[in-house]
This record gives C-alpha cells, sequence and structure tokens, in this order.
C-alpha cells in the first residue's frame, strides 16, 4: 500500500444485504474458520489493469488469460477496481488507493458489465479472483466527507485526517457502528453481485480489530472467501484471515540479496515467525508487488539478474507460503511501472514464462509443496551461503537446494534419507544424490521430487 481511498452511499450500502445476488447467504450462523482449499496449492499473480495493456481496460486484459493459465497461474489480485478520487488527486490518473465509491468500477478500466464479463470468464478457465480492498480511509472527494462527517477521524481542531503523506486520501473512524456496517455491505456487493472469490486488504492493520472480528466471520458466512491481510501482525489471523504478508522475511531476503547478511539470517526471521504465527497461517511470499515495484526498485534493482532465480524459488516452495508474481515478471519488467499515470508494460519477450511455471506446475501438482506440508531444514554445505530443506506431505517430498551466495559453492548430501534416484525438476532427469557431492553455481539452486 502507498496512497489510498474509498467512497459508498451509506443508505445505498445499508441496503445491498437484501439485493438479488449471484452467490447467496448461507443459512447457517456458523462461521466458515477453514482455509479455501483451492488456495493451499494455489498461488496469486498481482494484476496492475492501468498498466497491463495499452488499453488499461478489462475487456484488453482478458486476452491474457489463457497465456497466463498456461503459464500456471491459479488465483488473479487485481489492484483497486473502484473510482478514484479527483479532489487532491496524484498526477492525472491518481492512485488506485484513493476510492471514490466502493460499489462501482473504475470506468478508466470499463463497466461493471465488463468486470462480470471478466469474472465469469476467469472462472470458466478454472481460476480465481480476488480484489484489492482500501477500507483504511477514503478518496478526498468521497460524499461521506459531506454526508457522513462522523465517519472519519478528526484531529483536535476537527479536521479530518489524511495518514501519513497520503494527501489525497482522508482516514475513515471504525468506532463509528454505522461505518462499520456499510463497509460490512459493500464488501459483501462484490462477493453477491460480482462473484469474486476473496479480498486482499490494503493496510488491515490500521483498522480496528474489532472490526475485522464482526467482518471476516461475516464474509465467510456468505462464503469461504480468502482474506489475505497486507499486515505482518499476529492478530490479523487471530481475527480470521488466512494470509498475512512477510514483510521482515522479505527485507531480509534483500539484504541476503546484497550480501549485506548471509542465509543465516533467514533461519533467525523464521524462528521468529514460528513463534508469532499459529501452524495454518499463511503468508504470501513474493520477490516484487505493486509498492516494491514502484517505490523500491524490486526486482530488478533489489535481486538483480541472475540473483533472482534462487529467491523465486524460496517464495515458491518455503512452508507456509503462498507465492506471488508481480504483472510483468514474468517478461521481466526492468524499471519502475509508474503509479499515478499511464505506463503500459511491453509483453514482448517471456523470458522468466518458463521457469514460473515449472514451479507453479510443481506446486499445483505435489502436495509436499502446500502451505500446510511440513518443512524441515536440512544441511547441505556452508549454511551462511547454502539454504536447503525438505518439504513433505502425503508421501510426497521436495528437496529445495539454494546458493544465496555470490560464490560456487560445494554441496554435500550428508542426510541418508536424502539418498537415492530422485527427480531433478528443473533438469528434467533422474539424478543418483546417494554420497554424491558437487558445486553449485552463485545464487544457483536445486529442486528434487521424491
Amino acid at each position: 500500500m502507498k496512497l489510498k481511498q474509498l467512497f459508498v452511499v451509506p443508505i445505498l450500502l445499508l441496503l445491498l444485504h437484501s439485493c438479488t445476488s449471484q452467490k447467496s447467504a448461507s443459512t447457517t450462523t456458523q462461521t466458515n474458520t477453514a482455509h479455501p482449499s483451492w488456495i493451499l496449492q494455489g498461488n496469486i499473480y498481482e494484476v496492475n489493469i492501468r498498466q497491463y495493456t495499452n488499453e488499461g481496460t478489462f475487456n484488453a486484459f482478458a486476452a491474457h488469460l489463457d497465456r497466463l493459465k498456461d503459464m500456471g497461474v491459479q488465483t488473479l489480485w487485481f489492484m483497486p477496481i473502484n473510482p478514484i478520487s479527483v479532489k487532491d488527486r496524484k498526477g492525472p490518473l491518481g492512485s488506485y488507493y484513493a476510492v471514490s465509491d466502493y460499489t462501482a468500477v473504475n470506468p478508466e478500466f470499463g463497466t461493471m458489465q465488463d468486470w462480470k464479463n471478466l469474472v465469469n470468464t476467469i472462472h470458466r478457465k478454472g481460476m480465481k479472483v480476488i480484489i484489492d480492498w482500501v477500507p483504511n480511509h477514503t478518496g478526498a472527494d468521497h460524499r461521506w466527507l459531506t454526508q457522513h462527517p462522523d465517519f472519519y477521524a478528526k484531529d483536535s481542531a476537527g479536521n479530518f485526517i489524511s495518514p501519513y503523506d497520503w494527501t489525497d486520501v482522508k482516514k475513515l473512524d471504525f468506532s463509528n457502528r454505522v461505518l462499520q456496517d456499510s463497509m460490512i455491505n459493500a464488501m459483501k456487493f462484490w462477493i453477491t453481485e460480482t462473484d469474486i472469490d476473496g479480498y486482499r486488504v490494503d493496510h488491515a492493520h490500521g483498522v480496528r480489530t474489532d472490526f475485522w472480528k464482526r467482518c471476516v466471520p461475516e464474509l465467510k458466512r456468505v462464503e469461504n472467501v480468502l482474506m489475505l491481510a497486507e499486515s505482518e501482525d499476529k492478530w490479523v489471523h487471530e481475527v480470521g484471515f488466512d494470509m498475512s504478508y512477510p514483510w521482515r522475511f522479505f527485507h531480509a531476503t534483500i539484504d541476503v540479496a546484497a550480501g549485506k547478511r548471509n542465509a543465516r539470517a533467514l533461519d533467525t526471521i523464521n524462528s521468529v515467525l514460528d513463534t508469532l504465527l499459529s501452524p495454518r497461517a499463511m503468508q504470501m511470499y513474493f520477490t516484487s508487488n505493486h509498492d516494491e515495484n514502484s517505490w523500491n526498485n524490486a526486482d530488478y534493482g533489489t535481486m538483480p539478474g541472475a540473483v533472482h532465480a534462487p529467491f523465486v524459488v524460496l517464495s515458491q516452495t518455503m512452508a507456509r507460503s503462498v507465492p506471488l508474481i508481480y504483472s510483468g515478471q514474468e517478461v521481466p519488467v526492468l524499471r519502475a511501472l509508474k503509479f499515478f499515470e499511464k505506463d503500459p508494460i511491453a509483453f514482448t519477450k517471456f523470458e522468466r514464462a518458463a521457469f514460473y511455471k515449472t514451479l507453479l506446475n510443481l506446486r499445483k501438482n505435489n502436495a509436499a509443496l502446500a502451505a500446510d506440508a511440513t518443512s524441515r531444514k536440512v544441511t547441505v554445505g556452508d549454511d551462511k551461503a547454502l539454504y536447503a530443506y525438505v518439504r513433505e506431505k502425503a508421501g510426497k517430498k521436495v528437496l529445495v537446494i539454494l546458493n544465496l551466495s555470490a560464490t560456487q559453492q560445494p554441496v554435500v548430501l550428508g542426510d541418508a534419507s536424502l539418498y537415492g534416484n530422485p527427480h531433478n525438476v528443473f533438469m528434467g532427469t533422474k539424478e543418483v544424490l546417494t554420497n554424491k557431492q558437487w558445486m553449485i553455481e552463485p545464487w544457483g539452486y536445486a529442486v528434487y521430487t521424491y
């Protein structure tokens, strides 16, 4: 998240719950606490509609669906599709995260019917859809500011608050119960009226926990949607979110890629996560996303060239992980995409597509890489450079060996349980590992299935 906003008509939103629905609410009052089963061996691909095509529309994006499906993409996360406020807009087009209407689509992208058609097409292809939701604040010209000023946080002088440096948005006050009801009903609208499969919630930790304790169960009573929190706070899982962000781990990988820390740093972070998170808590691992690309030069600057590959393998095979790919990483895009103006991606080469396809299909077809599969660290050499682990589930086993250093490293398998003749995923051949020793190249990787 960087800059954001929102918008809703309160009376309309309070009526939305009774609208004709494509998905009907469950008659039971019990909340579904299980993760959606489809995400356990799934993945997420973040769609930046504005920059994805020259047209920047839902209809133009649809032409990429078959290519993405062939690459192995399962779940499409769309950055906010709502209209953007005009007042105090940043740049000519404004931030996606400055929402002016919670129950409409941005005309820049098309119509509501275009969106529904796109969702239906995605579902027919066997894929899932989640959308970005921005609950912490609204755009600077949201009608609530005049019709329901009590929905907003104010400073000591009674002025609306713009959080951080986000001057195009105004912060909401979730102590207001009517605001809570309006927000929940707006979120139900997209589930019942457009058939989405879940939400990526922007700046989730900026909203009161008592709201999420109401909201998440209510949404999951309508449908067991995927709830992804842009947060690494432990409590988001306690209030029902399925997945969160591993920011500390991601920043550690950047340090390792830059040579500022060694591979042991990842174990340090993981030990902290093991303490904080329950075994059922999933996290979305990545090497880039819209924020990291636009503001911090990921991945082309943080993990340049060959450095990128082992960290992708890591993100795709980690315990508790659901991996993310950002728009254009398969090309790859080697620049920061502009945030407030048009800056289309040129999909001319797909240099990484086969690499991603191998990993995405392995995850889909091998239970050992499911988010709930077990994981154990193994020693294969110098643990300051080599990072190796075994994932297991349902009789399947995957061994991952990564060289997270800029120097060639000797690999020695000392764990007899890993001997034998496993399949080398990227070489496509059987390989004898019994008592084997070999050298792995700088930033090298090897993945074996048993």
